[in-house]
C-alpha cells in the first residue's frame, strides 16, 4: 500500500510542512513493520534510510564496553529513527531494536537526500529538524551514560 500526503501530514515531525513538500516525500516513502525483538539497524552498518514510529516502540542502543547493546533511549510513536542517512560517512551511529511490534514510515535515504539538493528549502526544513532530533539524542545518551556510572559508582565528566 503506498504513503499518501495525508498520511505524512499526520506526522508530528513533518508538521508544518507544505503540501507541496509533502507530495514530494510521499513517493519516497514505504509502509514497514517490525517484530518484538527485530533489530532495525546495527551501529557502524550503512544507513540507508529513516522511519516515523506509527505504532510500537523502538530501544536506541550503543556498543558501549562492558554492557551488552546499552539501551540509551525508547522511542515511541511519534518519534523519527534514524538520522545518520543525512551526513556522511552514511553509517549508524547507535542501533535500534524493535520492543513491541512496530509500524512505520520508511523512507529510502538517498533518494530523500538527491530531493533535498534539488529543493533547497525542503532540504533546510528536513536538515533543521533533524539537527534538533541529533541534538536532543545526543544529550539523552549522555545523561543515561551519566546514570549509568553514577550508579555503578565512577564519576566523570561526560
Amino acid at each position: 500500500m503506498f504513503t499518501t500526503v495525508e498520511m505524512l501530514a499526520e506526522q508530528p515531525f513533518l508538521a508544518g510542512l507544505t503540501e507541496h513538500q509533502l507530495g514530494l516525500l510521499a513517493p519516497l516513502t514505504s509502509r514497514s513493520m517490525f517484530h518484538a525483538g527485530n533489530r532495525i539497524f546495527a551501529q557502524g552498518t550503512p544507513a540507508e534510510q529513516f522511519w516515523l514510529i506509527t505504532d510500537g516502540r523502538v530501544y536506541l542502543d550503543a556498543e558501549v564496553p562492558g554492557y551488552d547493546n546499552f539501551v540509551l533511549e525508547t522511542l515511541k510513536p511519534g518519534a523519527v529513527l534514524g538520522w545518520s542517512w543525512l551526513f556522511p560517512p552514511y553509517r549508524w551511529h547507535f542501533g535500534a531494536v524493535a520492543t513491541s511490534t512496530t509500524h512505520t514510515l520508511t523512507f529510502n535515504g538517498p533518494l530523500v537526500r538527491a530531493l533535498c539538493q534539488r529543493d533547497p528549502a525542503l532540504g533546510f526544513e528536513l536538515t533543521s529538524r533533524f539537527l534538533r532530533v541529533m541534538g536532543e539524542r545526543l544529550q539523552s545518551a549522555r545523561q543515561r551514560l551519566q546514570e549509568c556510572q553514577r550508579a555503578a559508582g565512577h564519576h566523570s565528566d561526560l
